[in-house]
């Protein structure tokens, strides 16, 4: 049996606006919001950088942190980037054929 893995993420703007979010493939999830395939804020805000993620193995674990880092002050949260990702680089650049989003990452 195949242990089932959940996602916490946080994408990010070139101009560092934040988005916090809960996902069961991050790769599959991370390419929706990169194409912008996904309506609404991420898309209007051009989303497309992942800056920090937190794997979980049980859902219920998974949608709790996501609950509290949506809970959290701005400050906080970029705090919590910042220990892992100083200098807000891209975490999925690598999964992606970079040339196709090279001009996102500008």
């Amino acid at each position: 049996m195949v242990a089932r893995r959940y996602y916490v993420y946080i994408m990010a703007s070139i101009s560092r606006v934040i988005y916090v979010g809960v996902t069961d493939d991050l790769e599959r999830r991370v390419g929706e919001h990169k194409r912008g395939e996904i309506e609404g804020f991420t898309k209007q805000y051009r989303l497309k950088k992942l800056v920090y993620f937190e794997e979980f193995g049980y859902v219920r674990d998974a949608i709790a942190r996501e609950k509290q880092l949506k809970g959290w002050r701005r400050e906080k949260k970029v705090a919590l980037i910042e220990v892992e990702n100083l200098h807000w680089r891209d975490l999925s650049w690598e999964w992606f054929d970079s040339r196709r989003f090279a001009l996102d990452q500008e």
